[in-house]
């Protein structure tokens, strides 16, 4: 019974990933606005690449104005033929507007929108006495980051989306979907973020508005800053950035309603209503305590 049932759960797997029907000439010429896409702690900068080789008009934001020119020069070199930019803190309550105004000045009504503010991964030490250092979640900057400016940017891009029946790709993490240790702030805004879209998502079904909304789980990616930050205290390997960045573009593109990369976070994301207890065993082994500790 127990072989069975394990074979079941690989077919479903199997025909789950297999089913594709991504076709990159459906992204030439589409107008996409891409938000971090620069920093070098994310994926955006691997998106507005994948997204120019694929002959896409852009326009790129992210805090950073020199490394976003430099994003830019890469982008046009790469055969996008359009690209604009505008550096935004999306930490400021008064970024999103201008951002989404600027965009539509720009590439027009509808497109495609692509989320991802404050693309970063937050790993918490503890204090000298050994005990968590916990940053209060009542503050201010990690929930305007991490949630509240994604609900600000997608007020504003809902009435052209849903003129052009265009799509929104939003770009959260595991810790959405699944609590892990010393990411009390970060964690939280993320469970906001998928209880808002999900929500969101239902809204539009049930009002007949064919807006796609695509979450898209990620696990750790590899740009030097990240693993750096994160070495000695995460087991996990590091996915590749540019193949993590395919598979949100992938998702996009098809109006996938989530994606997950690497594909056994969903299987990890599953195990948190199923079996707890394994799952908590199973984060726990990626998770090097001592080092946390010392």
């Amino acid at each position: 019974m127990k072989v069975l049932l394990l074979t079941g759960l690989g077919a479903l797997f199997s025909a789950y990933y297999w089913d594709d029907n991504f076709e990159p000439a459906r992204l030439q010429g589409a107008r996409v606005l891409l938000t971090g896409a620069a920093g070098g702690a994310g994926v955006g900068e691997e998106l507005a690449y994948h997204y120019a080789r694929l002959g896409s008009h852009l326009v790129l934001t992210a805090q950073a104005e020199a490394l976003l020119q430099k994003v830019v020069g890469n982008c046009r070199k790469l055969g996008a033929p359009n690209v604009f930019y505008i550096a935004a803190d999306m930490a400021s309550p008064e970024a999103p507007e201008r951002v989404v105004q600027f965009a539509l000045d720009k590439l027009g009504e509808g497109g495609a929108w692509s989320l991802d503010p404050y693309p970063s991964t937050c790993v918490l030490g503890p204090r000298p006495s050994g005990r968590p250092r916990l940053c209060p979640v009542t503050r201010r900057r990690p929930l305007q980051v991490n949630f509240l400016s994604y609900v600000q940017l997608t007020k504003l891009a809902l009435p052209s989306l849903t003129d052009s029946k265009g799509s929104l790709v939003v770009v959260s993490t595991l810790l959405g979907r699944v609590p892990v240790s010393f990411s009390t702030p970060y964690s939280a805004a993320k469970f906001a973020l998928d209880s808002f879209f999900g929500s969101l998502r239902r809204e539009l079904d049930v009002q007949d508005v064919n807006v796609a909304i695509t979450m898209c789980v990620l696990g750790l990616w590899d740009p030097a800053s990240t693993v750096e930050g994160v070495r000695g205290v995460m087991r996990a390997k590091a996915s590749p950035g540019p193949k993590a960045a395919l598979a949100v573009i992938r998702g996009g593109a098809t109006r996938a309603s989530c994606v997950f990369y690497p594909w056994r976070l969903h299987l990890l994301c599953l195990l948190r209503g199923w079996l707890p207890h394994p799952r908590a065993w199973f984060i726990r082994q990626d998770l090097n305590i001592s080092a946390v500790a010392a």
